[in-house]
């Protein structure tokens, strides 16, 4: 499963270190996030797909491909009601996990937690995604 993917490539490094990232740093993985966020929901794939880091297009090598994956993989990413973002930490320089609380088409709660790699010319990327069901949230 793809999914599975994305969980074993970060989990273990979430509370890795205790470092925060910086305002500037936080806010350029939350942009990064909200803006994939926002063109899944306006079915924009090439936009979406471009917040994607190398490794992931690596994987998924078209706009379709990985939108495929998303459809499939990650309902509550792909048409979430709302999100919120959540707890974010940086597990190395240039590294991030940010959590992002999201209501789901169906109503629920899920809890998607990105990871975001700086890249050569400054810019972040998501490098991975986990996402699971939730009962009780909290940032």
């Amino acid at each position: 499963m793809r999914r599975a993917f994305f969980a074993f490539a970060f989990f273990p490094f979430l509370f890795a270190s205790s470092a925060f990232a910086g305002d500037a740093e936080i806010k350029a993985g939350q942009s990064v996030i909200d803006g994939q966020l926002k063109a899944l929901i306006a079915n924009d794939g090439a936009t979406a797909y471009s917040f994607a880091a190398p490794n992931v297009k690596r994987i998924f090598p078209t706009v379709d491909a990985f939108m495929n994956m998303v459809t499939n993989g990650y309902p509550p990413v792909r048409k979430p009601q709302t999100y919120s973002f959540g707890k974010v930490e940086e597990t190395a320089p240039g590294s991030i996990v940010q959590q992002v609380l999201i209501v789901g088409p169906d109503g629920k709660d899920y809890e998607a937690v990105y990871t975001l790699q700086q890249q050569p010319d400054g810019t972040f990327q998501i490098t991975g995604c986990s996402l699971r069901a939730s009962n009780s949230l909290s940032t």
